[in-house]
C-alpha cells in the first residue's frame, strides 16, 4: 500500500477517519490525500423564485439579492472545505505524518472519487455523514454509493477510533474475501495482528476446504489465524464474536449472493455496519 485517500465532510466522523488513516500510513508507510467534495447543491444551487406577484421592479432587485446571497453561501462553503482540510493535514502533521496533501472538488463525491482513485489503494470514509440522522443511528447517505462504485478497497470508520490489535474476517467462500485474504497476506497494513477467520453457517466439504486454504495463505505470510465456524444469524454471531473477543476490525466482501454479503451493502442500510463500532475494511 502506497497511497490512500481519506474523505473529511465536516461530520463527527473527520476525527476518527483522521485517526484511521494514520494508523494505517503508519503501518504502510503509505502517502495519503485528503480529499473534500463540495456537492452541486453546496457550491451551484439556483435561488428560489420567491418573487411570487412583485411587479418587475421589485422582483428583479429580490432575485439580485437572492444571487448575492447564494454567492456569499457558496464562498463560505468554499472557505469551511478549505478549514476543513487544513485543520485535518495539520492533526496528521503533528501526529508524525509527513507525506500529506489535499484536494477540495466541486461536484459529485462518487466523480470525484473515479477520478483520483486509479492512484490510491485504499479509500477512508466515515460510517456517517453530516446529514445523517444519529439519533436513528441511520447511515450516511453517500456510503453505499461510495462502496458500489470505488474499485479499490473501502475502509469505513466507526464514530471513535481505538487501537486495533486484532481483526477479523467474515468469510463466505466467495470471490470478494478470497481477494481480501489475499490482499491482507501480501500486504503489511494488518502484519503482526492476529487473525480470526470466521465462516457462520453450515460447514460444507466445499466450504472448510475454501476456509482452510484462506488460512494457509494467511499462516504462510507469517499471521496467527483462528479459523473455525459458528452457527446463527450471521450478524448476531460476528457482533458478538467482535465484542467478546475485543477485535478492532472487521474485514469482508462487500458483495455476492451470501448473506454476509448482502447484510453489509444492499438496497436498504443494514443492522451490521449499522450496528458494528469497529471499523469495516470492504473488498468487492
Amino acid at each position: 500500500m502506497t497511497h490512500l485517500i481519506a474523505l473529511i465532510d465536516g461530520s463527527g466522523y473527520s476525527q476518527s477517519v483522521c485517526d484511521l488513516t494514520r494508523w494505517v500510513a503508519e503501518r504502510t508507510d503509505a502517502s495519503v490525500e485528503l480529499m473534500h467534495v463540495l456537492g452541486r447543491r453546496s457550491v451551484s444551487s439556483e435561488p428560489a423564485d420567491l418573487s411570487g406577484n412583485l411587479k418587475l421592479g421589485a422582483r428583479t432587485a429580490l432575485l439580485n439579492e437572492l444571487a448575492e446571497l447564494d454567492e456569499q453561501k457558496n464562498k463560505l462553503e468554499l472557505k469551511r472545505g478549505r478549514l476543513l482540510l487544513e485543520d485535518a493535514k495539520t492533526g496528521l502533521a503533528e501526529a508524525g505524518l509527513a507525506n500529506v496533501g489535499t484536494k477540495l472538488r466541486h461536484g459529485d463525491l462518487v466523480e470525484a472519487i473515479a477520478e483520483f482513485e486509479g492512484d490510491a489503494d485504499l479509500i477512508v470514509v466515515g460510517k456517517r455523514g453530516e446529514a445523517a440522522d444519529f439519533a436513528k443511528l441511520h447511515l450516511g447517505s453517500n456510503l453505499e454509493r461510495v462502496v458500489r462504485a470505488a474499485t479499490k478497497p473501502v475502509l469505513v470508520a466507526s464514530r471513535a477510533f481505538k487501537p486495533i490489535n486484532k481483526f477479523l474476517i467474515a468469510f463466505d467462500g466467495g470471490e470478494s474475501v478470497m481477494k481480501a485474504v489475499r490482499h491482507i497476506a501480501a500486504g503489511k497494513l494488518f502484519a503482526d495482528l492476529p487473525c480470526t477467520l470466521l465462516s457462520v453457517g453450515k460447514a460444507t466439504d466445499i466450504l472448510q476446504e475454501k476456509l482452510d486454504q484462506a488460512a494457509a495463505i494467511l499462516r504462510n505470510a507469517g499471521y496467527s489465524v483462528d479459523a473455525g465456524f459458528a452457527s446463527g444469524e450471521p450478524e448476531d454471531v460476528i457482533k458478538a464474536k467482535i465484542e467478546a473477543d475485543d477485535i478492532g476490525l472487521l474485514v469482508m466482501g462487500a458483495y455476492g449472493h451470501s448473506r454476509i454479503r448482502n447484510l453489509i451493502i444492499g438496497s436498504t442500510t443494514t443492522e451490521m455496519v449499522r450496528s458494528c463500532h469497529v471499523p469495516v475494511m470492504m473488498f468487492r
